[in-house]
C-alpha cells in the first residue's frame, strides 16, 4: 500500500499525465447551466465519466434529469451502455442525479492501467460532449 502522501503524489501524476496525453479543453463545468457538469473520476477499483445534475432544488434537478432521460436511446448511441440514478447519494450526503459510464478493474495507482483509463475517459467524455452539444438547446429549455 501507499502512504497518504504517496497516494496523493500518484493521483497528481495521473491527472498531469492525462492532461499532457490529451491536451484538450473539456466542457466539464462550462455547460452554461448552473450545477450541471461533466466529471472524470478514478480510484483504486474503477474509472468513471459522469453527467452530474446537482441543483439543490429537487424540482429543477428532476426536470433536467427527465429531459436528459427522455433522450436515453440517443445518449446510448453516443456513449454506449450507461447507468443512471435519479437520487444518487454522494459520500458527503448530498443527493444529486447522475448518469455515468465506468470501467472496472483499473486503478489510478497502477501506472500500467493509466493508458487504458485515459482512452476510456477520452472516448466516453467525447461522446457525452457530442450528445450535449447536439441537444443542448432542448436540455436547457426548462
Amino acid at each position: 500500500m501507499f502512504s497518504k502522501q504517496e497516494a496523493q503524489q500518484l493521483k497528481k501524476e495521473f491527472w498531469t499525465a492525462f492532461g499532457k496525453s490529451f491536451p484538450r479543453k473539456w466542457v466539464l463545468y462550462d455547460t452554461k447551466v448552473k450545477d450541471l457538469s461533466f466529471k472524470f473520476s478514478a480510484d483504486n477499483k474503477k474509472a468513471e465519466v459522469s453527467l452530474d445534475i446537482e441543483m439543490k432544488d429537487e424540482i429543477f434537478r428532476n426536470a433536467y434529469y427527465e429531459k436528459i432521460w427522455s433522450l436515453e436511446d440517443i445518449l446510448k448511441d453516443f456513449i454506449g451502455d450507461f447507468q443512471k440514478e435519479e437520487y444518487f447519494s454522494l459520500e458527503n450526503g448530498k443527493v444529486i442525479s447522475r448518469i455515468w459510464v465506468d470501467i472496472q478493474g483499473v486503478s489510478i495507482f497502477n501506472k500500467n492501467k493509466w493508458q487504458e483509463i485515459f482512452e476510456f475517459f477520452v472516448d466516453k467524455m467525447d461522446g457525452f460532449e457530442r450528445f450535449y452539444f447536439e441537444y443542448e438547446d432542448f436540455i436547457k429549455d426548462i
